[in-house]
């Protein structure tokens, strides 16, 4: 019997963007602190992967993103009021959502110079262990009440086969030029063998229909690559091409894991506005009432 994998316990979320797409909501307010009903963006991502089973969440942040690390943290005149009220619900899910102490880190990318670059600046905390990268951007909200979230599915696919992972979801034909495509041994497949990683891909020349969706299982040595500061599009420096010479090692497999639930692009007003209304749909307490006025409105 093989022996188990070294456990995945380290998170980075690269949470440095100015969220230019969201402007003047973002000018004073991190895009990431974005509401989705009634939870920051960053905070439906950080649930994702505590239900996965990380530990250790680290942030890489940037300028004016405090507001990330204050929410992270607790706020004894906001607990000592609710408890006095009587608002027992309320303060039980805001400590229920804290992590636990010194289960967070804050580290800076000084400046913008990619994803790449942003996930290299966690190096010093992550180690010399494999580890986890959850883009804030991308909701991935799993079908119906038995989903088992984005990660946990990528995280039972590590144990099975090792190697580093990438989640994945099919979009349109007609629409892989606007992605990063991945080519694999099986596309319909749950877990399937990268053989290519290309970013935005010719119309007609994609490998297939499979688009990385902002989820990565990764070995530390992904940080030596990242570490030479070679620039790519937009002179930037990208996690993908990092990767893709990462997988000319043959003991350095990528594998494709498809997620088949929704992906949202909080990143985007239109994905923005989509994933309010599905996650507030999946409420008993706002379900219904929801459904009744978007009739109305449609």
């Amino acid at each position: 019997m093989p022996s188990p994998r070294r456990r995945i316990r380290k998170a980075v979320f690269p949470v440095a963007g100015l969220g230019t797409r969201f402007l003047p909501a973002t000018k004073a307010m991190p895009k990431e602190m974005l509401p989705v009903v009634d939870r920051p963006v960053i905070q439906h991502v950080v649930d994702e992967a505590r239900a996965a089973g990380i530990e250790h969440f680290i942030f890489v942040t940037g300028r004016n993103k405090s507001a990330i690390e204050d929410h992270f943290d607790s706020v004894p005149e906001l607990e000592q009021t609710l408890a006095q009220r009587g608002k027992n619900s309320e303060l039980e899910e805001l400590v229920r959502d804290l992590p636990r102490a010194g289960h967070t880190s804050f580290t800076r990318q000084q400046a913008p110079l990619g994803l790449g670059h942003a996930v290299w600046c966690a190096r010093d905390i992550v180690g010399e262990e494999p580890f986890a990268v959850l883009l804030p951007d991308m909701l991935h909200h799993a079908r119906g009440t038995a989903g088992k979230p984005c990660l946990a599915e990528m995280l039972d696919a590590y144990q099975a086969h090792g190697g580093n992972h990438i989640a994945v979801s099919p979009v349109p034909e007609d629409q892989t030029h606007l992605y990063g495509i991945v080519g694999v041994d099986d596309a319909r497949a749950k877990v399937s063998r990268v053989r290519q990683m290309i970013e935005k891909p010719r119309a007609g020349t994609a490998p297939s229909n499979l688009h990385v969706s902002g989820r990565y299982i990764l070995q530390p040595e992904i940080f030596g690559l990242l570490g030479r500061h070679e620039r790519g599009a937009g002179g930037e420096i990208q996690l993908t091409d990092a990767m893709v010479e990462l997988a000319k090692d043959e003991s350095q497999p990528f594998y494709a894991v498809r997620f088949d639930g929704q992906i949202y692009d909080c990143g985007a007003k239109l994905g923005f506005l989509l994933a309010n209304v599905a996650y507030a749909l999946a409420r008993d307490d706002l379900g219904p009432a929801l459904t009744a006025e978007l009739k109305k409105l449609v």
